[in-house]
């Protein structure tokens, strides 16, 4: 058997039995496309305190945050302010265009939650950045809880101008899960915002993140994110890995035995096990995580990610699978 002509998978011209982002950005805007990484100085409620502080377990800027500091995002978004994340912007693209011939991007504002603002504020910040150059579509990293409805609605006043997609961190639909890592929102919350940014702004693209190697969770509680999140239908998804970098509230665990990193084999079997059970037409983005070598100090196999994706599609072929294969609509 090849494992590109006998290929069982549609949404492929590849080996990947899975609906990867590369072909999903290549058979909408015509070409290879890149997302340029943006900073735009905000922080998330479970850090300033109106849901809780320190972050999540494994966020390194929350857990080195003193206790009871209170981070405010802007009120406001001034010409400067634009312009130093339109620098952001083009460093990006000159980075990225030193290795790639890309000509079309996607600025992707990714540090913590991009929506945890004033409305007058967000309005503001995606009006100027949607006047970029060369820009095809616009990424909103956000939470489900910071999506109130006039939010909502800005979002989909922009996304009649240009496309957006917004991504909302989930990581577990485990609520006990969810309090060990100090997430601070339940299922129910997320389920919430995922519906009303659904209903409320019908154009945009919703993507969700899972992280595998939660503390206390089993493949069969990955399998059970994975069930969550196939009902609500993403039009994407990332699935990380969790690993330990230093300075983190998890690896002060790591460090004293309360937390062990998952072990490779298991982290494949267990990506595989969700892949069949989302819906084909879901895109994956992202099928691990990895930090920078300085600072990761668990899992150090985490690091080979070129070979743990390659080991997922041999997985895959190896299992005649695909993703989709046990979706349930």
């Amino acid at each position: 058997m090849s494992q590109v002509s006998d290929n069982p998978f549609k949404f492929s011209d590849t080996n990947k039995r899975y609906y990867t982002y590369d072909y999903y950005l290549r058979h909408t805007y015509g070409e290879k496309c890149a997302k340029i990484t943006l900073d735009c100085g905000f922080t998330c409620p479970n850090i300033d305190g109106r849901r809780g502080y320190g972050g999540c377990i494994y966020c390194l800027s929350g857990s080195a945050a003193p206790t009871g500091r209170i981070f405010k995002a802007k009120a406001d978004t001034s010409p400067y302010e634009i312009e130093k994340i339109h620098k952001q912007y083009l460093d990006g693209i000159e980075m990225i265009q030193k290795k790639w011939d890309v000509k079309k991007f996607i600025p992707y504002m990714q540090a913590y939650t991009n929506t945890y603002t004033s409305p007058e504020n967000l309005s503001n910040l995606l009006d100027g950045i949607s006047l970029f150059e060369n820009a095809v579509e616009i990424c909103i990293a956000t939470r489900a809880d910071c999506l109130e409805d006039e939010k909502i609605e800005i979002i989909d006043t922009l996304s009649k101008k240009i496309p957006v997609s917004v991504e909302l961190g989930l990581q577990t639909s485990n609520d006990e899960t969810a309090k060990k890592i100090n997430r601070c929102h339940t299922y129910a919350e997320f389920e919430d915002g995922f519906k009303r940014l659904r209903l409320g702004a019908p154009e945009v693209k919703i993507g969700i993140h899972i992280i595998d190697g939660l503390p206390g969770e089993t493949l069969k509680d990955m399998e059970s994110t994975a069930r969550s999140v196939a009902l609500l239908h993403p039009d994407s998804i990332k699935i990380h890995l969790l690993y330990v970098t230093g300075g983190t509230v998890l690896a002060r665990m790591y460090e004293n035995g309360e937390y062990t990193p998952m072990a490779r084999e298991d982290y494949i079997q267990a990506v595989c096990n969700q892949l069949e059970l989302l819906p084909p037409d879901t895109v994956i983005e992202r099928l691990t995580g990895d930090a920078e070598a300085s600072c990761l100090l668990a899992p150090l196999w985490s690091v080979k990610k070129v070979s743990v994706i390659n080991d997922i599609d041999k997985e895959l072929f190896k299992r005649n699978s695909y993703q989709g294969k046990r979706y349930l609509k």
